[in-house]
C-alpha cells in the first residue's frame, strides 16, 4: 500500500477537477441534471479513494478539506448547496467504507442516498423560497390541462411530478452504484501500465467565461415567478388572483435578498474560515492537486480518441475507466 498515496493524491486532484471545473461549468449554465452528473463522478472518486486507502475515513476526509479549498479558490460562483452536496457525498461515504465492502451492496446505498440527498435539496430550496404557493401553482395548471384533455385525476399533480422526480434520481443513484462497481473492476483488473506525458505536451488552457452566474440566477427567479404569477391571475380565479401574485413576488424576492446578502456570506464566511486554517497545513497537497490538472486534461483527451474503435455505452465505461488507470499512473518523462 506504500504506492497508494501518489495514486490517492491524483484521485483527490481529479475530484478537485470535476468539482472546479466541471462542476463549476454546469452550475453557471444551470443544467437541470447538474447533481446526477457531478455528483456520479464525485461518488465514483470517493469510491476509488476509499478502495486505495488503508485508513479510508481519514483519507476521503483529507480529500474533502482539498477539494473544497481548491472549489473554492476556483469556482467561488458556486452555490453554498454544491459545497453541502459535496460534503454530504464524502462524509456518507466515508462511513459507509469504513464499515462495509465496496462489493457488496454498499455502492448501490451510497449512489441512491447522495442523489435522492442531490434532489431533496433543491425541492426544499424550491419551497423555502417561493413557499407552498409554487406547488399550488404547479396544481393549477394541472387542473387546466387536466380539464383540456377531458381527463381527471384523484392524485395532485405536485405530488405526481415530485414522486417522478425522486423515483428518477433514486434509479439514476443505483444505476450509478452498478456502474462505479463495473468501472472499479475494470481499473483493478487492468495491469498498472505506466502512461507517459512529454512535459512540453501540456495545453495551456485559455480564460475561463465570465458568465454571471447571479445574472443567471436572476433571470431564472423572474421566469420561476412570471410561471407562477400567471397561474395563480390566469387560473386560480377568485381564490387567488393579482394579490397573491403580488405576495409571492415579494416573498421570494425578499427571501433571495435575505440569501445573498445575510445568510450565503455568513455560511459561506465559516466555511472560508475553517478551509483557510486548513490551508496552510495541506498547501503542499494543494498546490501539487493544481499543477496535475493540464495533466489530466492531455489524458483525457487521448483517451477519448484511444477509445475511438468502441461504440455507445461500451466506449463510455471503459473511457471513464482507462482515464481514471491513466490519470493515476502517469508519469512525465522529463522526470
Amino acid at each position: 500500500m506504500k504506492n497508494n498515496k501518489s495514486i490517492i493524491d491524483k484521485l483527490t486532484a481529479l475530484w478537485a477537477l470535476n468539482e472546479s471545473g466541471l462542476g463549476g461549468f454546469l452550475h453557471v449554465f444551470n443544467t437541470p441534471f447538474t447533481g446526477l452528473i457531478v455528483g456520479g463522478i464525485a461518488i465514483l472518486l470517493i469510491s476509488l479513494v476509499a478502495y486505495y486507502a488503508e485508513n479510508k475515513w481519514q483519507a476521503i476526509f483529507k480529500a474533502l478539506v482539498i477539494v473544497l479549498i481548491i472549489k473554492m479558490a476556483v469556482s467561488p460562483y458556486s452555490p453554498f448547496g454544491a459545497y453541502v452536496a459535496v460534503s454530504f457525498q464524502a462524509l456518507f461515504g466515508a462511513l459507509l467504507f469504513s464499515k462495509f465492502s465496496w462489493k457488496g451492496a454498499t455502492l448501490m446505498v451510497l449512489g441512491i442516498v447522495t442523489f435522492l440527498e442531490s434532489a431533496l435539496q433543491k425541492l426544499l430550496i424550491l419551497t423555502i423560497v417561493y413557499g407552498t404557493e409554487l406547488w399550488e401553482a404547479i396544481n393549477l395548471y394541472g387542473i387546466w390541462v387536466q380539464k383540456k384533455m377531458n381527463f381527471v385525476s384523484e392524485s395532485s399533480t405536485t405530488a405526481v411530478l415530485v414522486t417522478v422526480y425522486l423515483v428518477v434520481y433514486g434509479i439514476a443513484g443505483l444505476l450509478a452504484g452498478l456502474f462505479i462497481r463495473s468501472i472499479i473492476k475494470i481499473i483493478s483488473e487492468r495491469k498498472e501500465t505506466v502512461f507517459y506525458i512529454e512535459s512540453d505536451e501540456v495545453l495551456v488552457t485559455g480564460k475561463k467565461s465570465k458568465t454571471s452566474f447571479k445574472t443567471k440566477i436572476i433571470w431564472v427567479w423572474l421566469t420561476t415567478v412570471a410561471i407562477i404569477v400567471l397561474a395563480f391571475s390566469f387560473f386560480g380565479g377568485d381564490l387567488f388572483g393579482w394579490q397573491k401574485a403580488i405576495y409571492i413576488l415579494l416573498r421570494s424576492f425578499l427571501i433571495l435578498m435575505l440569501w445573498y446578502l445575510v445568510i450565503g456570506p455568513f455560511l459561506l464566511k465559516l466555511i472560508r474560515t475553517y478551509l483557510n486554517r486548513k490551508e496552510s497545513q495541506y498547501k503542499e497537497d494543494i498546490t501539487n492537486a493544481m499543477d496535475l490538472f493540464p495533466y489530466f486534461r492531455k489524458i483525457l483527451s487521448h483517451t477519448w480518441k484511444e477509445t475511438k474503435h468502441l461504440k455507445g455505452y461500451t466506449r463510455f465505461k471503459y473511457f471513464m475507466a482507462n482515464s481514471i488507470s491513466n490519470c493515476i499512473h502517469f508519469k512525465i518523462t522529463s522526470e
